[in-house]
């Protein structure tokens, strides 16, 4: 679960530092934190409220569930103009948009 903690805050953008900070951690703390395998409820509910998301979008995080969502989302190549449009409400939202805007880049670099 340390995995999904790291992916998760790397997709929203923020550092091991800025999160020890929100945790009262030191950011050591913090990349232990995301080496281990299994995380205790307390530890993730705090985890989840620093980031701003549900406890359970880190216990059922995976990569390739959430290229699924965008895959299943997005048929044609229109992503950043679905982006542009809708205002972002939800964390996981901005987790979808920001992979989203990862495909888009990807398929850029592979056409040049």
């Amino acid at each position: 679960m340390g995995y999904n903690v790291k992916r998760l805050r790397e997709i929203l953008g923020v550092k091991q530092e800025d999160l020890a900070e929100r945790l009262q951690l030191s950011q050591q703390s913090v990349s232990n934190l995301e080496n281990k395998d299994d995380l205790d409820d307390d530890t993730l509910e705090k985890v989840a409220n620093a980031l701003n998301i549900p406890a359970e979008a880190i216990k059922n995080f995976t990569d390739e569930n959430a290229i699924h969502v965008i895959s299943n989302n997005f048929a044609d190549s229109s992503i950043a103009s679905v982006i542009n449009n809708y205002p972002i409400n939800n964390p996981i939202e901005r987790i979808v948009q920001l992979y989203e805007e990862k495909v888009a880049l990807y398929e850029r670099m592979l056409k040049s």
